[in-house]
């Protein structure tokens, strides 16, 4: 069997190398979604419009001769990057000349070469200032600053090779630097996605190993043996490992929430541990015979662990069930590997350990740690005493959370999680101050007739609403086929800046004459405009305020605006766009997180029906788990951390954990029942010895295996971390101490001997004296040649 997993995990290895990184954060919205659905539809008519990093500046050194020199070498390197299609900056500004000759309009770089004398120098950069096409775009007028677009090929935007792109561009950008003194700021989706990824793909495997690091130390303080941590680990290993195959062989890619399956494993592997090897070192302690001790743990734990690591897959699995392609793999990948979990731990502890040396006196010795027996003690006391003041006690803490939970709210960026004095959240700031922002906002305008968009009409109700939005302080300036036509009419005025406008209609035929002879003119406006010049597209950047904000500012400002605008026309205009998306996914994925942690209750309530059948019992196991979930969340209102992703699966791993414990101290206080009398009390208190050790353990090992996650530079890490294991932590205090309490007011210990629910399946519901194999001094291996048990 050992063999077999083996060959398992070499396989799985063997396939790690083909994972890969999932960059395309649009498959948080399900795509039958009707917003999705149009933005495909726009992508296929208009291009990505998610596809452009930003390089700023704002430093008077760099309108010098020798500063623009190395600026212009920048450009020109960028440019010839691979996976860079098209670069627009400052130094190669096209410039629109009208050639009356020839009845079009030429096309020409602002600095063919940068001049040496400051007046020639002067003189081009006020030419630029003068290029109203380009103010708030590339320059700001007026303070100075600038930005270079850099365009990324599709492809290489939502591939790996992204981030060897934006490495190489930062690479060239800190060369700009060392020459020039010049400090250049980054932005743009492709760049915040390339960075932020790579960053939380680097913590995720630091904190990974030192959780591991963590947890093994402290697994070996409390069971003072090296084999009682080194096999633990190794069980985590292959099961991470295991984690990771799977999503090769199902062809998923690692995204933001499978990538969170490596401590997730952590947390299921260690319990099933820790049950065990206590179990096995409470047995040896009994009656001194090895074999005899791991034949028992794997009967008695064996049918709790598939149970309990059931439950905790079908919070996962639910998942799968969504309409959201990341929570669908994140699902079916977890589940998966959480039923992996009990095949591996109950093979590999009992197969190991059977080769092992018998535990010694200082192995068994934590099976009597004063401290421990102390805590178990004082909680067997208040369980039994004092149970009413648990009961005042929690429904106060209960109250007050829920007073929390009215003051919490859910919110996402774009830029999510990132301290605000990281250098990425700073760059961002630096374009929101001088550009309004550098998140793309889109809107579509339907004019419903061939070359609709060419009616001057049309023209000045989107001026009009172009005009209107680019007044909020969150909406940069736009780009689109009207801010052609005015550049255009500019131009054909010799570029005199107080002749940026729309034309009259005579002045529209000549310039449309003009722009029809310009053979550049065409590919600069299919980006813009549909072949048949019915349907536009007006391009804005916006600040990444965040989902409220961004909904409030389409819902409250551009929408009533668009329906005041078009209310008597034919026109139809509507919001979309790579930002929009992006915020509602992460709506979408909180939600649907929400409503599979109800499903999860729901099927494990049902699962723990059948294996009690007893409605009473059913609803005594749920209630102490809900309320650590209650009062977690009553600290993030308190605390002011926001419902996303991140912190919504925090509920359904503690939830699983929780009912984990609940489980295995309600399989033994069934057992104890039986096996004294139905004395409650008796049986509570039989119970808190055996398995409150167990889960005090597991409670402490995962503490601090979360806890080091608090020291991430990432919010949603630190989150996950901190409020995992404050949730794992007082689910131990309910499992202890509430659960018990309800039990010993609640349950009166009447049973049906007659009836035979699942948990009695666990070998601890027959008499061991009438067990012909209860003797541990006559129990033989046949295949071991001598008594192997000792």
């Amino acid at each position: 069997m050992i063999l077999i997993l083996g060959a398992i995990t070499v396989y799985m290895g063997s396939r790690i190398k083909d994972i890969e990184w999932s960059f395309d954060f649009a498959k948080l919205v399900p795509p039958e979604d009707p917003d999705m659905i149009y933005f495909e539809e726009f992508k296929q008519l208009f291009g990505e419009d998610g596809n452009i990093m930003a390089l700023g500046i704002k430093d008077s050194a760099l309108y010098t001769p020798e500063a623009l020199k190395n600026y212009k070498y920048l450009t020109d390197e960028i440019a010839s990057l691979k996976g860079v299609t098209n670069v627009l900056s400052l130094i190669n500004l096209p410039v629109l000349e009208k050639d009356t000759k020839n009845k079009r309009f030429n096309m020409y770089p602002l600095f063919d070469e940068v001049p040496e004398d400051k007046e020639t120098l002067d003189s081009l950069l006020q030419k630029a200032l003068d290029l109203k096409f380009y103010s708030g775009q590339i320059i700001n007028e007026n303070n100075g600053a600038t930005v270079m677009l850099v365009t990324i090929d599709k492809e290489v935007l939502n591939s790996k090779k992204r981030e060897g792109l934006a490495f190489d561009i930062e690479f060239a950008g800190n060369a700009f630097f060392e020459q020039t003194g010049i400090k250049i700021r980054y932005a743009g989706l492709p760049y915040v996605r390339s960075v932020v990824s790579g960053r939380v793909a680097k913590e995720l495997e630091i904190f990974l190993i030192l959780s591991a690091l963590i947890t093994g130390l402290v697994m070996l303080i409390l069971f003072r043996s090296w084999d009682a941590v080194l096999f633990p680990m190794i069980i985590i290993a292959v099961l991470v490992i295991w984690s990771m195959g799977t999503l090769a062989i199902l062809g998923y890619k690692i995204t933001i929430l499978t990538g969170l399956l490596p401590p997730i494993i952590v947390v299921i592997g260690i319990p099933n541990s820790v049950y065990l090897l206590n179990k096995y070192h409470q047995e040896f302690n009994t009656h001194g015979n090895k074999m005899w001790a791991l034949s028992r743990m794997i009967r008695k734990i064996g049918f709790v662990a598939l149970i309990t690591n059931t439950t905790t897959a079908i919070g996962f699995l639910v998942l799968g069930f969504t309409d959201i392609t990341l929570l669908k793999e994140f699902g079916v990948v977890a589940s998966i590997n959480i039923l992996a979990t009990f095949i591996v731990s109950i093979v590999l502890i009992p197969a190991v350990f059977s080769y092992l040396p018998e535990p010694n006196t200082r192995q068994l010795k934590h099976l009597h740690f004063k401290p421990l027996e102390f805590a178990i003690e004082k909680f067997d006391i208040v369980v039994h005493r004092y149970h009413y003041w648990v009961f005042g006690v929690t429904a106060l803490i209960v109250a007050v959370s829920f007073f929390g939970i009215s003051k919490l709210y859910s919110v996402s960026f774009i830029v999510d999680d990132i301290p605000k004095d990281s250098q990425v959240k700073k760059d961002l700031e630096f374009f929101e101050e001088n550009f309004s922002g550098i998140m793309p906002l889109e809107l579509v305008v339907d004019t419903k007739k061939r070359r609709g968009v060419l009616n001057l009409r049309n023209m000045r109700q989107i001026e009009e609403l172009e005009n209107y939005l680019s007044e909020h302080q969150y909406i940069s300036k736009p780009v689109s086929v009207v801010s052609f036509m005015k550049a255009s009419r500019q131009a054909f005025y010799n570029n005199n800046p107080d002749l940026y406008g729309l034309p009259s209609n005579s002045e529209k035929n000549f310039i449309l004459r003009y722009m029809r002879n310009n053979a550049d003119s065409s590919g600069i406006l299919n980006s813009f405009v549909d072949s048949t010049a019915q349907t536009m597209r007006v391009s804005f950047k916006v600040a990444d305020v965040g989902s409220k904000k961004l909904d409030s500012l389409v819902t409250k400002f551009v929408q009533p605006k668009i329906d005041s605008l078009f209310q008597d026309s034919d026109v139809e205009v509507a919001v979309t766009g790579t930002t929009l998306l992006f915020v509602k996914g992460n709506k979408f994925l909180v939600e649907n997180l929400q409503m599979s942690l109800v499903l999860a209750f729901m099927i494990i309530s049902v699962i723990m029906g059948a294996l009690f059948r007893n409605f009473k019992m059913i609803i005594i196991s749920l209630i102490p788990n809900f309320v650590p979930l209650i009062i977690t969340a009553g600290l993030m209102g308190f605390l002011g951390v926001p419902l996303k992703p991140s912190t919504a699966l925090i509920f359904s791993i503690a939830f699983g954990i929780s009912v984990d414990d609940s489980i295995h101290f309600l399989a033994k206080y069934r057992m104890e029942l039986f096996a004294n009398r139905f004395n409650v009390p008796i049986a509570l208190s039989k119970t808190l010895r055996e398995t409150g050790a167990s889960m005090i353990y597991t409670s402490i090992i995962l503490f601090f295996g979360f806890v080091i996650f608090a020291a991430s530079d990432f919010l949603a890490t630190v989150a996950l971390g901190a409020l995992t294991s404050v949730t794992l932590l007082i689910a131990m205090f309910t499992n202890l101490i509430f659960l018990p309490s309800l039990l010993i007011r609640f349950d009166s210990g009447k049973r049906n001997v007659n009836a035979h629910p699942w948990i009695e399946q666990i070998d601890d519901f027959y008499d061991e004296d009438e067990d012909e194999t209860s003797d541990p001094q006559k129990m033989t291996l046949e295949n071991s040649g001598s008594s192997s048990a000792g």
